[in-house]
């Protein structure tokens, strides 16, 4: 009964799909358990690279089902135009599971959503306007829209007069905008029911018989620890849970049937949007991170804030996601540093601190405290083995490891499927 959780151990962005592709081999369901159009997986396959945005990534992976869970939510039309993407590369979707739980993104959702970072002017969240927040929103004031009542024209009809009751008073009046038409929108949303038919099925049911049978199933999670709506950098995070918490929530099946939860870890920092990163750099070495790491989101196409690691994040991963591993990607990228400086603790008001803060205007604060080590110039992209890495390369791996609270069982050397060195096996 091998459950495995998969997610970011940072800001997101961290190589999640990498990673998840790599294990696509050996598992037999791909689970994505939360976020929506959001999040942006970049995969590697030969000379050919993916970017993935709803779809799991083991839709790459032939042998293995991938699965869309209860706690997504999905916007149809990204959902179709993605699938044809891959459909016209040759990639076989035809496997892709849908649970008929999972909320769908409506239109008037990306409306809510675009208007309302617009009126917060300097005070934005820093949003990709997808409507992402507005339908996670809508599911817990219990008006959301399911992928289930796109088979009942009067249930859904009446949903959207639910909704739109008091978003378009919201829009019309406080916003200034045109109010939105119920029949126009029950006809959009019925226009995808047929399409998604195929794919839709009770996932939980499936999902819990399939452990039961002795299949590995990966959940697979969006974002990044930090970006959690509860444990996260709020108000400055996403509308989900991608810790591993949210991984049983957002699939149905249940915590004691989890046997691993892998952390990824970038071997410096990034994060994409608003809020505090206390070892964000402004200067040239930022800029040769962002640079050499190819540091643009996949789904936004910003570029992203880049930093020196960040050990305690780590260690808060560790504690929050009850991690049991960590894969520590993008090492190739510090290639070149003749020292490289690792954030181990905080300076707040003069005091050092050494564990993520609670109070957001602690972190807010916060001064990063560093200490230095010793940088490479080889290539390792080549290396197979640990012992291939540079005595340097190796001292810092290890030296992340000791910070961060768990075991490094696989490292990342360069984008390529096949450039990963695995220390210990996950499955």
């Amino acid at each position: 009964m091998p459950a495995l959780v998969l997610l970011g151990a940072q800001w997101g962005d961290e190589g999640k799909g990498k990673a998840t592709d790599l294990l696509g081999g050996s598992v037999d369901y791909v689970v994505r358990y939360q976020g929506g159009n959001n999040a942006g997986h970049t995969v590697v396959v030969g000379d050919q690279k993916y970017a993935l945005h709803l779809l799991p990534s083991g839709i790459l992976t032939p042998e293995c089902t991938p699965v869309i869970g209860n706690g997504v939510v999905i916007d149809p039309s990204v959902l179709f135009s993605e699938l044809n993407g891959l459909n016209e590369r040759g990639v076989d979707t035809s496997k892709l599971l849908i649970s008929g739980n999972a909320h769908i993104i409506t239109p008037y959702n990306v409306t809510v959503d675009k208007v309302t970072e617009r009126f917060l002017g300097t005070r934005k969240i820093g949003t990709t306007g997808r409507g992402i927040g507005p339908t996670y929103a809508d599911k817990i004031n219990r008006v959301g829209i399911r992928v289930q009542d796109l088979y009942d024209e009067s249930i859904l009809t009446q949903k959207v007069e639910a909704a739109l009751d008091v978003k378009n008073q919201m829009l019309t009046k406080l916003y200034n905008r045109r109010a939105i038409a119920i029949e126009q929108v029950v006809e959009e949303l019925l226009s995808y029911a047929d399409r998604l038919k195929p794919y839709v099925a009770d996932t939980v049911l499936l999902l819990n018989k399939a452990l039961d049978d002795d299949k590995v199933v990966l959940f697979e999670g969006g974002q990044g620890t930090l970006l959690d709506i509860d444990h996260g950098t709020y108000p400055f995070v996403t509308s989900s849970n991608p810790t591993a918490g949210g991984a049983c929530t957002g699939s149905g099946v249940g915590p004691t049937k989890i046997s691993r939860v892998i952390g990824i870890l970038k071997a410096y920092t990034t994060r994409v949007g608003s809020g505090p990163f206390p070892t964000e750099l402004f200067d040239a070495d930022g800029d040769a991170l962002r640079r050499i790491g190819g540091e643009r989101g996949v789904t936004t196409g910003r570029d992203r804030r880049c930093g020196w690691f960040d050990a305690v994040i780590a260690r808060y991963a560790t504690r929050v996601n009850g991690l049991t591993d960590f894969f520590l990607t993008k090492l190739d990228v510090l290639t070149g540093w003749e020292e490289i400086p690792v954030c181990v603790a905080y300076e707040i008001d003069g005091k050092r601190v050494e564990e993520l803060p609670y109070s957001q205007s602690d972190f807010h604060h916060a001064k990063p405290i560093y200490e230095t080590l010793p940088g490479w110039s080889e290539d390792i992209t080549k290396a197979k083995t640990f012992a291939d890495l540079p005595k340097n390369a190796q001292a810092y791996v290890k030296a992340l490891e000791e910070m961060s609270g768990a075991p490094i069982s696989a490292i990342g050397v360069g984008p390529g499927r096949t450039e990963t060195i695995e220390i210990n096996s996950f499955i």
